[in-house]
């Protein structure tokens, strides 16, 4: 595990995948939570591996009879290669730019790397738990420097 996710866990500061879309619920965003906005989409990647920066849809099934209840956009900050299934630890994107008034929410244009549909501001005050199987597809990416920046407001934050 990386210095970063060991800091971030002594913060108490990650979070089950759940707590994303009970504060944030998907309805509110743009695409309220729909992957059928993305999936004519030439840019979007399926089946690849995940990579930190990777802008990625991911579904969280609620119900035992599979039925898909949350989906929302995340960026991946870090990953754990040494458990068992590989986790991924990533920072909710929201639409809702009217947020941006907040600290921990940084502004993310929409570019044609990111492949954002809107712009969006990057939440950087929790990270996220994100098995594999929970990501849908990946739809672009954020630089190295982006990653960076989001990390340390993430260390900063109280």
């Amino acid at each position: 595990m990386s210095d970063f996710l060991k800091k971030a866990y002594e913060l108490g500061r990650v979070k089950d995948l759940s707590e994303a879309f009970k504060e944030y619920p998907p309805e509110e965003e743009w695409h309220h939570g729909d992957i059928d906005y993305f999936i004519n989409d030439e840019n979007v990647s399926y089946g690849d591996e995940i990579l930190v920066g990777d802008i990625v849809f991911v579904r969280k099934y609620y119900y035992e009879n599979g039925d898909i209840v949350y989906k929302h956009l995340f960026v991946i900050i870090d990953k754990n290669n040494m458990a068992v299934p590989i986790e991924n630890f990533g920072m909710l994107i929201s639409s809702k730019i009217d947020k941006i008034k907040y600290p921990s929410n940084v502004f993310l244009p929409k570019d044609n790397i990111n492949n954002l549909k809107k712009d969006s501001i990057v939440k950087t005050d929790y990270l996220y738990k994100l098995l594999e199987k929970d990501i849908v597809f990946k739809l672009g990416k954020v630089d190295k420097e982006q990653v960076d920046m989001y990390k340390s407001l993430f260390l900063q934050d109280k």
